[in-house]
């Protein structure tokens, strides 16, 4: 990854709510500071990166310039402090407002295709270490 870029973003662009937030953080990037990869493109290939389809579609994933992973709300902090929100940010690590954001996601993850309307049997995703492992 260039290191020119803060973090690489994985995003499913058949989730309009994935659409919207990376729209909304690519006009925010005045900097360039993030790279986007939406992994439901045709030509997108999962094992290219040592994961699998299901572990990226089972909570966002973000890749930092020394190619190590964050996942779940941590990329989003790491997202929203490259575009310069990083005194909002802080306040996501204060231990109560931390663990209500984790749960809310874990939630969200798991039921995200049925939430917004891509399924409708049981398709929960089951998120991997997603609010300390619920």
């Amino acid at each position: 990854m260039d290191k020119s870029h803060a973090i690489e973003m994985f995003y499913d662009g058949d989730c309009p709510l994935c659409i919207r937030e990376t729209r909304l953080l690519q006009r925010m990037d005045r900097h360039q500071r993030l790279r986007f990869t939406n992994i439901a493109a045709p030509d997108f290939d999962a094992s290219s990166l040592q994961k699998t389809q299901d572990e990226l579609m089972a909570e966002m994933h973000g890749r930092l310039p020394d190619g190590s992973w964050v996942t779940g709300v941590e990329v989003f902090r790491r997202l929203y402090s490259a575009v310069g929100f990083g005194p909002a940010v802080w306040l996501t690590r204060l231990p109560i407002i931390k663990q209500a954001l984790d749960l809310g996601y874990f939630v969200f993850a798991k039921y995200r295709l049925r939430l917004t309307g891509r399924c409708r049997e049981n398709c929960s995703i089951e998120p991997s270490k997603v609010a300390g492992g619920l």
